[in-house]
């Protein structure tokens, strides 16, 4: 099978089995370390897999959303998301998205993440990617790949982790109470609305809420709307009708929940998700 795969073109009936092809075809590749670059069209849906290798998904461009049974991850350009070997997730697109994956051996190295995460990736990071990508399907490595490949390995444990996961607790009646948020969010809800919908006492709740989920619900709040926020922006609407619509009272402080949660202003952001890559080969 091509190592280079694409399916902005493939029929419909076809895209499953490409999907199912890849992925046998990754659990006989030899090596601690396989990369693999994917084109895909906006609204294209991955099903529930998984894979005997940890994943680290990177998009050169377009935002990817993956589920899982711990919750949900947005990763917007110049992020990756890291998935442990063996979990069921999905993955979904928002835009067109270009894709590139790094798939590596669970003993490949130590210091690899137990969990899911989402991370930033470094200029060199990125570099080490698109190389890696790049570099010939050979039986034995050249001198120059191995150095490369092991640097990269090198690299995964100290990618810094970034605020854009959003793991749904296990209490079904607070899970529901984030579902219904996720479809209609706002920043105003209150904790003793939510922990009265929840039949519990606000410490109970709050309690609750952080041993499950591992975030306040302040927190998860905001990293809910950057969840509704990233694809609208990402598909270009004015920042001014996003933010309003979330509920915000004024573009300022939709702002600076934006730049407190990314480090970046949305036109910051917009500027990065939209910048051509002058890397991908």
């Amino acid at each position: 099978m091509p190592l280079t795969v694409s399916y902005l073109d493939a029929p419909t009936a076809d895209l499953f089995r490409l999907h199912r092809e890849r992925l046998d075809w990754l659990e006989g590749a030899a090596g601690p370390i396989v990369a693999l670059p994917s084109e895909y069209p906006d609204g294209y849906h991955v099903p529930n897999h998984h894979h005997s290798r940890s994943q680290l998904l990177h998009a050169l461009a377009g935002v990817v959303l993956v589920s899982s049974q711990f919750g949900r991850w947005m990763v917007p350009p110049d992020h990756a998301m890291w998935i442990p070997a063996g979990i069921e997730h999905a993955v979904d697109m928002l835009g067109n998205v270009s894709m590139r994956s790094i798939y590596v051996t669970p003993d490949a190295i130590e210091g690899l993440p137990a969990r899911l995460r989402v991370v930033g990736v470094s200029d060199l990071m990125r570099s080490l990617i698109v190389e890696a990508v790049a570099l010939p399907d050979e039986a034995e490595p050249s001198p120059r790949a191995k150095l490369l490949l092991t640097l990269l390995l090198h690299e995964i444990p100290a990618m810094p982790e970034r605020p854009l996961g959003l793991p749904f607790p296990a209490d079904p009646k607070i899970a529901a109470l984030c579902r219904r948020f996720l479809a209609e969010p706002s920043p105003h809800a209150t904790i003793d609305e939510w922990a009265e919908a929840a039949g519990m006492s606000r410490r109970t709740f709050t309690r609750t809420f952080h041993r499950q989920t591992g975030l306040s619900l302040s927190t998860w709040r905001q990293q809910a709307l950057l969840f509704a926020a990233l694809p609208r922006l990402a598909d270009g609407e004015p920042i001014t009708g996003v933010a309003l619509d979330l509920g915000y009272d004024s573009v300022p402080a939709f702002t600076t929940m934006f730049k407190r949660m990314l480090g970046t202003s949305p036109r910051g952001y917009l500027r990065g998700a939209r910048e051509p890559n002058r890397m991908s080969g």
